[in-house]
Formats: C-alpha cells, structure tokens, sequence
C-alpha cells in the first residue's frame, strides 16, 4: 500500500510503462491538520513499483499553476494514457475559486517523454457546457462540478473517449449526478458532448472518479459517491464505491440499479488489469473505527462476479481498513 506519514493520500490513478507500474495520487501535507483543508491544498504525487505493493516514491507530476489560472488553487484527479507516438498524456483537473468562493472545475493536460517530467498543456482543454451541465452561478451545488477525466481509447479504434464528473441542468439536486462525454481523435482536440447518463430519483449527487472497465470480460462502471450525496430513493445507505451494469464500455450505463461495491471505509475504486490479463481492485482508506479521515492507496484486492453483481473480497477489505464490532451494523453495510 501507499501511505504517507505527513501527508494525506487519497484518489489515485494508474500507469504501465511495461516495466513499472507507476501510481498518481492527490496529496496534502498533515500540517493542515483539519483533513477536509486537503482539498484546496492537493498536488499530484507519483510513485513506482514492480508488485503494485510496495512502492518508491519519485518526484510529483504536477502542483497547481501560479493565478489567475485555471488549476491556480490545486489539480485534482485524473488519468494518464499513452499517446500512439509514444508520449504520456496525463489529464487532470484543474481547481480554481469563482467570486462566491465555490471552486470552478475544468480539464487540463501535462505531456510527458518518460512519466517523470511532465509539462503543463495550455489549457484548459474543456470546461462545462451550460447546454448540458450546471454551472455557476446558478448551480444549486456546492461546486461547478466538471472533473476526474477517465479517457480510454474508443473500442473500435475510432479516436479517445473522456468521462467526467459532471451535473445535469434538471432533476431532483442530489440526483442530477451525470457521466459527462467528450470525444477526440488526436488526445489535443476534443469535442464536449452530452452526458452519457440521466438525473433522476435513484441517481445521485455526484458520480466521482467514474471508471469504465471489464471484469473478466464484462463491461462495468464504477464510481463512487458518500450517503450524504445520494439521490432522493437511495437515502439512508453509507456510501462509498458504486458499480453499475454497463452494455458496454461506452454504456448505457444503468444508474438506476447501480449497487455499492464497498461501504465508506474505501472510496475511488479502481480496477487495474496486471500484465498477465488479471484484475485487481484498488481503492483509498476512507474513514477507519473512529468514522475519521484515513487516506492511504490500499493493496491489490480481489474482484469476481458472483452472478449479476461484482464483489470485493472480504478479507482482504477487513484487513486493508480494519472496523471495530461496533462499526458492523445496519446503519454501516458489510461490503457485498
């Protein structure tokens, strides 16, 4: 596992060179002391390693741009994919604080020869479109949400798809969470389309750090999202890591039955494939027995589908976020 002693780690995404596995992550120092400052003090960290274990810490990818800038108060979440001239394309997003005090989010880009040293992109590359997404000032949230870009290649081989943490302009406010789209056919240039997904009673807030992927051959679609932040029907569930079925990478995606993968000890799960074709599910240390800001990047765990549903092995989530008996009750769902 990744944890810091004085600083706070929490999302995180993955590279492979064919060498490494190289681990980008958000972190803040401790010296903030109130783990909820994190979030406008986060730079993304970076880290090796040959087992996806045991990690060596290297230099950081990125910290926030010098205003007036789009990422001038911090860069947040993202991925990083290989460019077919051998380049590394890492996306991120950029954070940046509006006249209210809300912060204003928008996907930027840094290029790379070795994933080492990287260059900040001009940017930003998109920002939310009010023809689809909700945006400040006339945003019932708490943020103009448009962030965590997830960009993949198209399956058939027709250009670079990117989701995104977005909002709809309708539907009920914690259940206007909406997978945003955009398309390119060069990693440069890309085109914002509609979302992927529909608010609605049994949607949710925000679809954070969404992540379209297979399972032993089955498309899926994970995200994750706290109690607090769920739609109108789902009210009363902890959180954490959702799954939703999916019919393919680029969906539909189907909201409406996604389930919880985890409860809020993890949040940000991810499923990394290793060279031999295997998947291992990822996620960060959320709140330990004391229901308290962990953070950390856990080690691999299992994943399998036991009929319709993913599931996370058991064992392996007691032992990477440990809860005491008084945690396992019915207000705090056993990970499924």
């Amino acid at each position: 596992m990744l944890d810091l002693p004085d600083s706070w780690v929490w999302d995180f995404w993955f590279a492979d060179d064919g060498e490494n596995y190289h681990l980008f992550f958000l972190y803040a120092s401790r010296a903030l002391h109130d783990p909820e400052r994190r979030h406008g003090r986060a730079g993304i960290g970076h880290a090796v390693s040959h087992d996806l274990r045991q990690w060596e810490r290297v230099a950081d990818a990125l910290v926030h741009d010098d205003p007036p800038a789009f990422d001038d108060m911090a860069c947040w979440t993202g991925s990083v994919v290989r460019h077919p001239d051998g380049r590394w394309f890492l996306f991120y997003t950029g954070a940046t604080l509006a006249s209210d005090g809300r912060n204003v989010q928008t996907i930027g880009l840094a290029t790379s020869d070795d994933l080492l040293v990287w260059r900040r992109e001009p940017g930003p590359l998109l920002r939310a479109d009010p023809r689809w997404y909700e945006t400040l000032p006339v945003s019932e949230w708490h943020d103009e949400a448009f962030r965590d870009p997830w960009v993949f290649p198209d399956p058939s081989g027709d250009g670079w798809h990117m989701l995104i943490t977005a909002r709809a302009t309708t539907g009920p406010v914690y259940g206007r969470g909406v997978i945003g789209h955009a398309r390119s056919d060069d990693l440069l240039n890309w085109t914002l389309e509609p979302p992927l997904t529909e608010p609605g009673d049994r949607g949710f807030g925000q679809l954070e750090v969404s992540q379209a992927t297979e399972v032993d051959g089955r498309p899926v679609l994970l995200f994750s999202c706290l109690g607090e932040h769920v739609g109108p029907a789902r009210r009363g569930v902890t959180g954490g890591v959702w799954a939703a079925p999916a019919e393919s990478l680029l969906g539909p995606y189907a909201i409406d039955e996604a389930y919880p993968l985890t409860d809020d000890r993890l949040y940000v799960g991810r499923v990394l494939h290793d060279r031999e074709g295997e998947a291992h599910f990822f996620a960060f240390h959320n709140v330990d027995e004391e229901v308290s800001f962990r953070g950390g990047v856990s080690d691999p765990m299992s994943i399998r589908w036991e009929g319709d549903r993913l599931v996370v092995d058991e064992k392996a989530v007691r032992a990477s976020a440990p809860m005491n008996s008084a945690d396992v009750s019915a207000d705090r769902p056993q990970v499924m």
